[in-house]
């Protein structure tokens, strides 16, 4: 009797270790993934919309604008030289950003979408704003969208096509003033405050998680002069004021800084795609007359300012230190012959051939300022090529995480760049161009073969006598003065097959 006593006290004795042993590894490993959530960084990405690599006076001291907020982000941080948007044009970009495939693999072979357009990113496509959610972090939108909204359809029974509402103008079987069925909210994001376009395209109106902030619907007339004040005609909110959306989005912006960073313990990832130096031109009086590039220059000070704001709020938070804060462009500026001619002095898009929409590289080389002083020295700068694909895969790395097998991929890593400017193995080995009319473009090393005639965009369609494709050697002729395809076939012939295999092939990453 003894003997069974015993034995049934030692039972519940080791019971008990058992449950005291797990009961210990669960806290410690709570607090453990608690101390890594404190310890990994928040990320603010900040997209400009149009603006250009020359624009930058740290980039470049040519520029006829002050831009002394991404001058000093550009000091304190680490620059890439070259670094590339996913498309030559906004739509595009946008989705590539987010999630790490190039967007010709969508089903928007060309172009860019409309207000009305429905989502672009498939629902069951992993996003950045996924990952870092999955990492235990806040997520928000704050800006210009442009990735397709899934409007509240009048009649849930009637298929909406998106051909039709790619055009811009179909607002047949939509209900604005419902706001969206599906949108940022469903690719993971926890807060979004957007407008679904362009601030050119209608509708003008602000979607808060998915709903209109006023829902009162009105015609908004459009505006066609001078040069860059320009929108259409369309919907939008009564109290919208076109002027105002810049500051807005800022304010909007700060506003989610101080709340989230409430919250010890809890990262937070925001996005913020900016609506500027995109037409329509409207700085605000403050900044009217203060470059010398006209309204487009005194509206990139407009922006300057606000990212000032932005980085201002974080350092006042106690944030700065560890938030890596990225600021890029979604394409090139789009700086016509006409800005040219008028300011001759201002090189929108620096040294480079072309600008918004071409497949040369003014239409997709732009600036990349990463600053993040817990890991980032100070003034740094790398010739590392990159894309704005990337951010997926090295938001991943940045985290600990493991990228799914269908996820990124067009997304490589550059957390190592991050840390050390100075690393010698190369990011990628080759990035895919792509223009606003198809065109398709492959860099690899110094050379840049494009399959076809022109700039696949608004620059120029190319002569009847010219070579069938381009080739330029970038490390000799970065501003692709001197075509060279029919001097190497070979290399020619090589790039043509690498490329045709990535687009054959679904991915460009070794999956």
């Amino acid at each position: 009797m003894i003997y069974k006593y015993s034995s049934l006290v030692f039972t519940m004795l080791m019971v008990i270790m058992a449950l005291t042993v797990a009961f210990s590894f669960r806290k410690d490993r709570r607090e453990v993934d608690g101390l890594q959530q404190k310890l990994q960084p928040n990320i603010v990405y900040i997209l400009a919309d149009d603006m250009g690599y020359g624009d930058i006076a740290y980039l470049n001291d040519k520029s006829q604008i002050e831009t002394p907020n991404l001058d000093k982000l550009g000091r304190d941080g680490l620059v890439f030289t070259d670094a590339h948007s996913g498309s030559a044009v906004c739509s595009p970009t946008r989705y590539g950003i987010l999630t790490g495939r190039y967007a010709f693999r969508s089903r928007l072979k060309k172009g860019v979408l409309g207000g009305y357009s429905p989502m672009l990113i498939e629902p069951d496509r992993f996003t950045v704003a996924d990952l870092l959610k999955q990492a235990g972090y806040q997520t928000a939108v704050i800006g210009k969208w442009h990735l397709g909204l899934d409007w509240t359809p009048v009649d849930p029974s009637r298929k909406l096509d998106a051909t039709v509402y790619d055009d811009w103008t179909s607002t047949e079987n939509l209900d604005i003033a419902k706001g969206v069925v599906k949108g940022p909210n469903d690719l993971g994001f926890d807060y979004s405050y957007i407008i679904p376009s362009s601030l050119d395209i209608p509708p003008y109106i602000y979607l808060e998680n998915g709903k209109p902030v006023d829902r009162k619907i009105i015609n908004v007339a459009g505006s066609k002069t001078p040069r860059g004040v320009f929108w259409r005609d369309g919907n939008g909110s009564e109290s919208f004021e076109i002027e105002k959306s810049l500051d807005v989005f800022g304010q909007q912006a700060k506003k989610f800084l101080a709340d989230a960073g409430q919250t010890p313990g809890k990262p937070f990832f925001l996005y913020l795609p900016l609506i500027s130096p995109h037409t329509p031109w409207l700085p605000s009086d403050n900044f009217k007359g203060k470059s010398k590039a006209g309204l487009y220059g005194d509206f990139v000070a407009h922006t300057d300012a606000v990212v000032g704001d932005i980085m201002k709020t974080l350092d006042s938070l106690g944030l700065g230190e560890n938030t890596l804060v990225i600021f890029t462009s979604d394409n090139g500026a789009d700086w016509k012959p006409g800005d040219k001619q008028l300011y001759p002095a201002h090189q929108a898009n620096h040294i480079f051939r072309g600008q918004k929409s071409d497949i040369w590289e003014g239409g997709h080389h732009v600036p990349f300022i990463a600053r993040w002083p817990k890991v980032i020295a100070k003034g740094s700068k790398t010739a590392q090529t990159i894309c704005l694909t990337d951010l997926l895969a090295t938001a991943a790395s940045i985290t600990h995480q493991r990228l799914p097998r269908d996820a990124g991929q067009d997304s490589f890593d550059f957390y190592t760049v991050l840390k050390n400017p100075k690393e010698k193995k190369s990011v990628r080995e080759s990035i895919i161009h792509h223009a606003i009319e198809g065109m398709f473009a492959i860099r690899k090393g110094k050379w840049k073969f494009i399959d076809g005639k022109g700039s696949g965009g608004w620059s120029s369609k190319g002569d009847a006598s010219d070579p069938e494709g381009q080739l330029y050697n970038l490390e000799t002729d970065l501003v692709e003065s001197k075509n060279l395809y029919d001097q190497n076939p070979l290399v020619v012939k090589e790039l043509k097959a690498i490329m045709e295999k990535q687009k054959s092939q679904g991915f460009s990453r070794r999956l």
